[in-house]
């Protein structure tokens, strides 16, 4: 059965995007989205969820880590079992 364009258009009325809830942060002003924490200074409703200078350490240690030169290890010997006989 065919629909005319005016039926298929109510029909997807209701799939409009809608805009994101910004507000601004109590803590330092920025903008930030309904119901998550702030990305500039990572507080929540007053408690501070995200360590920024924490987070930011150990992504460079990681990162020197990754760069560092590894060590190769020589490959171990495996030693031979004896089977027993009867």
């Amino acid at each position: 059965m065919r629909h005319t364009k005016g039926h298929t258009r109510n029909r997807r009325s209701h799939h409009s995007l809608k805009a994101m809830g910004v507000i601004l942060c109590e803590s330092c002003g920025s903008p930030r989205q309904k119901h998550v924490a702030c990305p500039k200074c990572g507080t929540y409703k007053g408690n501070k969820v995200i360590d920024h200078k924490a987070k930011a350490d150990k992504k460079i240690a990681k990162k020197q880590a990754a760069d560092a030169p590894k060590e190769v290890k020589a490959p171990k010997a495996k030693a031979k079992s004896a089977k027993k006989t009867k």
